[in-house]
């Protein structure tokens, strides 16, 4: 049985899998970044709880990341249509089936990476903010 920090990301992996771009997690960066551009779901860290007594609870706010990036002649207008899915996608239901509180993305901070013999690369680290109690820390 998964727990619930792990039915969470599963579901932020589907929900992101339902966009254009490739959607990985945990993966290394391939050597080709598909057309479409790239998604890559880090598990992140879950932070120090808040906790609550009767009943005993856990309540985490925990920084889940996605790398994003897209290579190509069109590096801005990608990454930005990009980054606007991941918004939109995540809007659309901020709980995530129920699973979580509120899930948020913070805005990304992009970097233009070079690579040599091809266009350069445009990438970001999106973090997203996962809101959700449980009854045990490693439960």
């Amino acid at each position: 049985m998964p727990t619930p920090r792990e039915t969470i990301l599963a579901a932020l992996h589907a929900r992101l899998s339902a966009l254009p771009a490739t959607v990985l997690r945990g993966d290394v960066l391939p050597e080709r970044v598909p057309a479409e551009g790239l998604l890559i779901l880090r598990d992140g860290e879950p932070g120090e709880p808040e906790v609550t007594l009767s009943p005993l609870a856990y309540h985490y706010q925990h920084r889940a990341e996605i790398e994003a990036v897209v290579q190509g002649s069109d590096r801005d207008g990608d990454f930005d249509a990009l980054c606007a899915s991941i918004g939109t996608a995540l809007a659309g239901d901020r709980t995530l089936g129920g699973l979580c509180d509120w899930a948020e993305a913070e805005a990304p901070r992009p970097a233009d990476l070079p690579v040599e013999g091809a266009a350069s690369l445009k990438a970001a680290v999106i973090p997203v903010i996962l809101h959700y109690t449980t009854a045990d820390p490693l439960a």
